[in-house]
Parts: C-alpha cells; structure tokens; sequence
C-alpha cells in the first residue's frame, strides 16, 4: 500500500460491493477495459475504449481491483 504522511499506510479508494459509473479509458494487455477511481486502476472484462458503463468492484488488490459490468 501507498504510504501517506508520516508513514501511514493508505488503503485503496474503492470496496467490494460498490458501484459506480465509469468511462473506460483504455484496454490492458490481457484484454480487459482500465478505468480509474481517484487514481486507482480498475480492470473491467468485457468492456471498450470509450465505453460508459456501471460496474460493481468484485474484487480489491493493493495496486488494483476488479469490477464486472453492473446489469
């Protein structure tokens, strides 16, 4: 994790189970559409460049997370 001021670890801006509408702003080697969330990478399978679309955060690592297309 990202240290902050005075050394304290900072945790990742998004939790499992939130959702939010996003606009994908590019496509990662593996396939999948990035998005960010005040600076912190998103992985959305299924998704294009350009594309708007909601997702919900499936799953929150320390330098990313993962999200599915919210139906």
């Amino acid at each position: 994790m990202k240290k902050g001021r005075k050394g304290e670890k900072l945790s990742p801006p998004v939790s499992v189970g939130e959702v939010y509408t996003v606009t994908i702003e590019a496509i990662g080697s593996k396939g999948d559409g990035i998005t960010r969330i005040k600076g912190f990478v998103i992985f959305v399978p299924g998704t294009k460049v350009g594309e708007q679309v909601r997702v919900r955060i499936d799953k929150v690592l320390r330098k990313f997370a993962v999200a599915s297309i919210e139906e």
